[in-house]
């Protein structure tokens, strides 16, 4: 395995064992959220779920610079 491949194993596997805790905890935390505002449970989860998404848009942005 190549040092650039081993980096990009190590930075998808921390990236998805974030994503892994998040998510676990992202049930009881909107449900707390949801006792003081249904609207903000809502907007927190939707939150929580996109920076998964924004996380990887970074990163494949950071790489496309990188190989240039």
């Amino acid at each position: 395995m190549t040092p650039e491949a081993k980096s990009q194993a190590i930075a998808a596997a921390l990236i998805l064992g974030g994503a892994g805790i998040v998510i676990y905890f992202m049930p009881s935390l909107v449900l707390w959220i949801g006792d003081f505002s249904p609207v903000l449970a809502v907007i927190v989860g939707t939150l929580l779920i996109l920076c998964f998404f924004w996380i990887f848009w970074l990163r494949a942005r950071y790489q496309r610079r990188r190989d240039r």
